[in-house]
């Protein structure tokens, strides 16, 4: 599992924050995510720095696989948040439709899903998508 912090520009997530700042934080178990786009842009970004355990400590255990696996010839390289559902503080569960743009063996590809969120003892975790297209 390599953990390799991102320059100091923006966050992989696409926020103008440096990682430390931004995702850095809730990787390290520093702060939690307070919505399900927090979590999702959290969750994006482990898998540009390779973060393992933070994706599976914040996966809802009864859809959490037992690892990650990361394809080394991918590489992700931007992410845009499309819509958001719920995900309040008033709400137990959110959704949060998104485009991931990837590079593997060269091709540019996307992944466009649409994640569940579920609060889980006071905190955001990933439950589950449905790819799109």
């Amino acid at each position: 599992m390599s953990r390799r912090a991102p320059a100091a520009k923006s966050c992989p997530c696409g926020l103008p924050e440096p990682y430390e700042k931004c995702c850095g934080r809730l990787h390290r178990g520093e702060a939690a995510a307070g919505v399900p786009e927090e979590l999702m842009r959290s969750r994006y970004c482990a898998f540009v720095v390779k973060d393992e355990a933070y994706l599976l400590r914040t996966w809802h255990p009864r859809t959490r696989p037992p690892r990650v696996e990361f394809d080394p010839g991918l590489r992700w390289t931007g992410l845009e948040i499309l819509d958001t559902a719920d995900g309040t503080a008033f709400h137990t569960t959110g959704t949060v439709e998104f485009r991931a743009r990837y590079t593997d063996g060269g091709r540019k590809e996307a992944l466009h899903e649409r994640s569940r969120f579920e609060r889980l003892d006071g905190a955001w975790v990933y439950v589950d998508g449905a790819f799109i297209d």
